[in-house]
């Protein structure tokens, strides 16, 4: 978990959003996320208030609305599965448009757009402020098992080494006039995947020789020592308490 690794998620900012220790805004995502998720489906400005809390965090982090509305597209699978419910799902039927839909599709889709969206967008303001490196030293912090912690770290790691490599074989096999254009190619394509596959499994072992030759035994040293402040912890607990005022409201309304 060297320094200096970011990713795309990740905007480079000083605002006090960026300054939190890691753990804390991931606690506080993590229980504004099951708050949005306790909500009854049928308090529909609870979630509206929910989206104004999620815009006032962004505003105090200084994201832009168009780079949090771009890396939500993440969920447009969730998004299209949601729109079938009301054309499959059986019960009592309404008339929209000329459509015969099902009440209970209807409000299952909109509880899946409304609680996805909101986790969704939560999820990426965190990721928006908060490097990948820290990310995961919070998880250790939060006493996540090191091993889950390891795994991460080394998918991350090496998700961009596997990219690389992906890259390179493209070239090597557009310099040799090679391009894919129907099912004949597939053939030369799984040969590639397979040839990208033991390479990834030689260079593993090569890293893993590695680590053992520096004296690693199964567990990475503990690197984060820092301890979050009573105001740190407070800012961020911000979110979730104002998220969890609206959901009381919305069982008891």
């Amino acid at each position: 978990m060297g320094a200096g690794h970011t990713h795309k998620l990740y905007r480079h900012g000083h605002s006090p959003v960026h300054a939190l220790p890691a753990h804390c805004k991931i606690a506080a995502v993590f229980c504004f996320v099951l708050i949005v998720v306790s909500t009854p489906r049928e308090a529909l400005w609870a979630f509206g208030l929910y989206a104004l809390l999620i815009a006032a965090a962004a505003a105090a982090a200084r994201i832009p609305a168009g780079f949090l509305l771009e890396r939500l597209l993440i969920e447009v699978p969730f998004v299209a599965f949601a729109l079938l419910m009301p054309f499959v799902a059986e019960g009592p039927q309404v008339h929209v448009g000329g459509l015969s839909l099902s009440a209970s599709g209807l409000w299952g889709a909109w509880n899946i757009l409304a609680k996805g969206t909101l986790g969704v967008a939560a999820s990426v303001l965190l990721a928006a402020t908060t490097e990948l490196r820290a990310l995961l030293l919070g998880l250790q912090r939060l006493r996540m098992p090191p091993l889950l912690v390891q795994i991460a770290s080394f998918m991350i790691r090496y998700g961009d080494v596997i990219t690389d490599e992906m890259r390179r074989m493209r070239i090597a096999r557009l310099s040799r006039g090679f391009e894919a254009r129907g099912l004949r190619h597939w053939g030369v394509l799984a040969k590639s995947a397979g040839a990208l596959f033991i390479r990834s499994y030689e260079r593993g072992e090569r890293v893993h020789l590695a680590m053992v030759s520096r004296g690693y035994t199964g567990t990475m040293p503990v690197i984060d020592d820092t301890t979050a402040t009573r105001a740190q912890w407070s800012r961020a607990a911000a979110l979730p308490f104002a998220a969890l005022a609206v959901c009381l409201l919305g069982w008891t309304l």
